[in-house]
């Protein structure tokens, strides 16, 4: 193996290189898979073509093996072929298939909120006309959140207080509004950053989504606070449902949203959330550093 392939695997030059000890450093998920394919290569005459992940040192590195198979052309049981580094084109695909799940589970998301605001509507409105206006206006404030739920184009400026954020992304789901109706908001008055705003709205709006489904706001008596506690640089935006369906017990398996919002929570904003499914609501506690919201 040359220079660049030692480079490539992260391990030391020496003279000569076997399978075996290039094997070590495959990806354990892959390691199984990569063994089987390398051994069929030795008894079939032909091309071969396998990608794996390798692991160097806390870095996972994706490799595209190419080479010809068959014991019979091996010279000096020396086997002839090229190691390509795949991982941008590997991490690009993972990119597209994450888009294309997350694209699927918005629409199917707004489909159901636009179930749930219609049903919403229709319990505090006498005519078809008020029902018309109201529901309308319901779907162009959806629209207005919708909007926060996704990257600000840079130099737009400062994304929004924390506050009127959050009211903005609920209102669609208030009967009355926000601060007058069964949603109550109460956050410390703080200032949002553009990255942390995009990824604070997704999580707002992927759990109000959930509430109306399945939790409070699907329920008529259901009210809904958020509220936040500081402590020093910590924020904890607390999420409270009441008077909704009872909460039997915590998903069996996490869905796509559930990782979305967890995903949002660690990576983008560097924080934790934690549930407590107790029967009265779900409570839901998104721990953030006040220098992450300010970004």
């Amino acid at each position: 193996m040359d220079l660049r392939g030692f480079e490539l695997w992260g391990v030391p030059w020496r003279e000569a290189v076997t399978f075996e000890e290039l094997s070590e450093h495959i990806h354990p998920a892959d390691r199984d898979r990569v063994r089987a394919a390398f051994a069929a290569t030795r008894a079939v005459l032909g091309s071969y073509e396998s990608d794996f992940r390798i692991m160097v040192g806390e870095e996972i590195r994706w490799i595209a093996a190419r080479g010809q198979g068959e014991d019979v052309g091996i010279v000096g049981r020396t086997m002839f072929g090229i190691f390509l580094d795949v991982t941008g084109r590997k991490q690009a695909e993972e990119g597209h298939e994450l888009l294309a799940g997350e694209m699927s589970h918005r629409v199917k998301n707004l489909l159901a909120i636009a179930a749930g605001l219609t049903s919403i509507t229709s319990r505090t409105t006498a005519t078809t006309t008020d029902m018309a206006r109201e529901l309308i206006q319901r779907l162009t404030a959806l629209g207005r959140a919708h909007d926060l739920v996704r990257p600000l184009p840079q130099d737009q400026g400062s994304a929004a207080l924390l506050g009127d954020l959050i009211s903005v992304l609920l209102s669609p789901y208030d009967d009355m509004g926000a601060f007058s109706g069964r949603i109550r908001v109460a956050v410390e008055r703080m200032g949002v950053g553009e990255a942390a705003a995009t990824s604070l709205a997704m999580v707002v709006h992927e759990l109000a989504t959930n509430s109306l489904k399945y939790g409070s706001l699907s329920s008529e008596s259901g009210t809904l606070d958020v509220s936040t506690q500081t402590d020093g640089d910590e924020v904890s935006l607390i999420w409270m449902e009441r008077g909704g369906p009872l909460v039997e017990a915590p998903p069996a398996r996490s869905g796509f949203g559930s990782q979305l919002v967890e995903r949002s929570v660690a990576r983008q904003l560097g924080g934790t959330i934690d549930y407590d499914w107790s029967q009265s609501g779900l409570i839901a506690t998104i721990h953030l550093k006040r220098t992450r919201l300010s970004r």
